[in-house]
This record gives structure tokens, C-alpha cells and sequence, in this order.
């Protein structure tokens, strides 16, 4: 049964890849008894020369390190008592604007605020133009005073939240527990190749594709995070069985607090990234490099969908926007079929 819905599910990245829109892609299907399937197409780089994807392949995660690293490791946190996620970033960070420490409305910040994007904070910021000694590039994240606007999705929400965690562990993110096939960068075995970096002077491949994270050491809350199939496959079954999580954590991961945000991830809402044929309490999150994961826990099902759709540049039309919906209603539509 799982072959037949892995196949149904890849049919519009195989058709993506096919036509050239992006170089390769890996679609993975795991349930909550550790049954898998996975399918690959295309290629892991494209230039300088071609190299063939496989399932050993590392994919730079991008913002999906916000819901496998940071939003687990800070819930673990709060599950042992070590934070409180109502209570201000500064219980972790004290020195948060702290030239200001009266009046800065970033020292009321709190976890939550966050982990659901309910802050003033900018979506991003080129803080990698600022520098790239990563101590500097961290007490300038702290010391700006950000300006105002709308609560958006946000980078700075978790290098905040990144931040918070190497303060409250004693220790950098590295140094933070993951499971097998994921790791911070360099990654210990063949990459995935993401972008031709102006900036750099070269294609991305085992370095992380996001500049300020680049910049700040490689390993920041937003960013930094690589994967293999079976790497991302098994964070999401530990999700589906409640083996890597609470049911404390387990209830922030799928209750909305902001709009359609709850602690870290996303439910479904119209126009999703995950499709609409899926539970309305799915979750899921996607990643800039052309990464994905998303987890229906009424069908007890999970999907990610890996793309280097940025290789060689993100200056084209990739079809990435409504490849993952495609993807996530043919894979819910070849699961009930089944």
C-alpha cells in the first residue's frame, strides 16, 4: 500500500523534474508504525557538473529547522520546567536592548510571541551585510531597535528564540540533541547543491544556503539545519508515535494560537502549502531552499517533499508554489485510495 501512495503522491514532482522546472527532488511517506516509502528523481547538482540524487543525499533544510531544531528544543525546555513560553525573552537574554531596558517593546517579547510569529519584528533583515563575526552578529541582533510593523512570518522571531537556547543550555546549537540523518552543517555525507551565491562566489553545497545564518557561524534558530529523507522521515514518525514528544508538546505543535499558526508550525488553512484534502488539524512547514514536512495526524501520516529549487539560482520560476499543494493532495488522495 505505501508504494502505491508514494507514487500517486510524486507523480507532479516527477513531472516537475521532467520538465526541467526544478533539478531533483525526494518525496518520503512514513505512518505512525515506521512504514515507509520513498521516491527520487533527478539531480543532486547541476553545475559546475550533474550528480545524481539519492536517497543518502543531504538537503539543506532551511526554515524547516525552525520546527525540527528550534521549536522542539525550546517546547523540550518548557517541558522541564527551564522556561516559561508567556514569560519575556529576556528571562533568557537580559541583556536585550539593553540600553533601553525601560522602554524597548523587544524586552516584552515573550517565547510564545515567537514560536507563532505574534510580534512587530521584520519578516528579515541582510544582517550578514552587517558583518560575519558571528559573536558581533548576535549582539547586533540583540541591540537593534528594530522597526515597527505588522505581525509577519519572521526570521528574527527564531534567531531570537535561537539565541535563548544557547544562553539557557550553556551551549551552542550543535551541541543540542538530533536525531540520525540530521545534523547541523557541514553535513557528514554527500549534499545537495543549492544556489550560486553572488555574495560567495559560489554554489552552495554543504554550506547553509541562508546568508545570515552563513554569516552568524551556520547554526542559527532559523536556519542551518540539514536533512536526509530518512533523517526528516524519522523526526516526523517520533511526532506521529509520541515517541520524541509530550503530549504537552504535542498539544502546542497542533494548537493554533495566531490565525493558522500554532507553536512553531503552521495547520491547514486555504491556499496551503500542504493541500486541502488533508485533515484540518494537519501541520506543516516549508523551507526557501525548496524543502518541506507536514504531518496529518488523523490518517496518521506524514509527508516531506525535498527540492533544490534554488539550484542554480532562486531567480526563476520553479513551480514550488503549487508543487507542494499538488504534492499534498496526491498523497492524501492516493492514501485513502489505498
Amino acid at each position: 500500500m505505501i508504494d502505491s501512495i508514494v507514487e500517486g503522491g510524486f507523480a507532479p514532482a516527477a513531472a516537475a523534474v521532467s520538465a526541467g522546472r526544478i533539478p531533483g527532488a525526494a518525496l518520503g511517506i512514513v505512518t505512525a508504525d515506521g512504514t515507509r516509502a520513498v521516491r527520487l528523481a533527478g539531480l543532486a547538482q547541476r553545475e559546475p557538473e550533474e550528480e545524481p540524487l539519492t536517497r543518502e543525499h543531504w538537503f539543506d533544510l532551511a526554515s524547516v529547522s525552525k520546527v525540527i531544531a528550534t521549536t522542539s528544543i525550546i517546547l523540550r525546555l518548557a517541558d522541564e520546567g527551564r522556561l516559561d513560553l508567556d514569560r519575556p525573552l529576556t528571562d533568557a537574554i537580559p541583556d536585550l536592548r539593553q540600553y533601553d531596558v525601560a522602554n524597548a517593546p523587544e524586552r516584552r517579547l515573550t517565547f510564545r510571541d515567537c514560536l507563532v510569529h505574534r510580534t512587530f519584528l521584520p519578516a528579515v533583515e541582510p544582517i550578514y551585510t552587517y558583518g560575519d563575526d558571528p559573536a558581533r552578529l548576535r549582539a547586533f541582533v540583540l541591540q537593534r531597535e528594530w522597526r515597527h510593523g505588522p505581525s509577519v512570518y519572521s526570521d528574527i522571531n527564531f534567531i531570537l528564540l535561537g539565541i535563548a537556547i544557547e544562553r539557557l543550555t550553556g551551549a551552542g546549537l550543535e551541541a543540542q540533541p538530533l536525531g540520525k540523518g540530521l545534523s547541523w552543517g557541514p553535513p557528514p555525507g554527500p549534499a545537495v547543491a543549492t544556489e550560486h551565491c553572488q555574495w560567495r562566489g559560489r554554489v552552495m553545497k554543504g554550506e547553509v544556503h541562508d546568508e545570515n545564518c552563513w554569516a552568524m557561524g551556520g547554526r542559527t534558530g532559523h536556519a542551518g539545519l540539514f536533512g536526509t529523507v530518512d533523517g526528516v522521515l524519522d523526526f516526523a514518525r517520533g511526532l506521529l508515535d509520541g515517541s520524541a514528544a509530550s503530549p504537552a508538546m504535542l498539544d502546542a505543535i497542533r494548537t493554533p494560537v495566531e490565525g493558522h499558526r500554532t507553536a512553531g508550525w503552521e495547520i491547514r488553512f486555504p491556499g496551503w502549502s500542504g493541500g486541502q484534502a488533508c485533515s484540518p488539524g494537519a501541520i506543516g512547514h516549508t523551507g526557501f531552499t525548496g524543502t518541506g514536512l507536514w504531518i496529518d495526524f488523523e490518517r496518521d501520516l506524514a509527508w516531506t517533499l525535498l527540492t533544490n529549487r534554488v539550484h542554480p539560482t532562486r531567480h526563476h520560476d520553479s513551480g514550488i508554489f503549487t508543487l507542494r499543494p499538488e504534492t499534498g493532495d496526491a498523497v492524501i488522495q492516493a492514501f485513502d485510495a489505498a
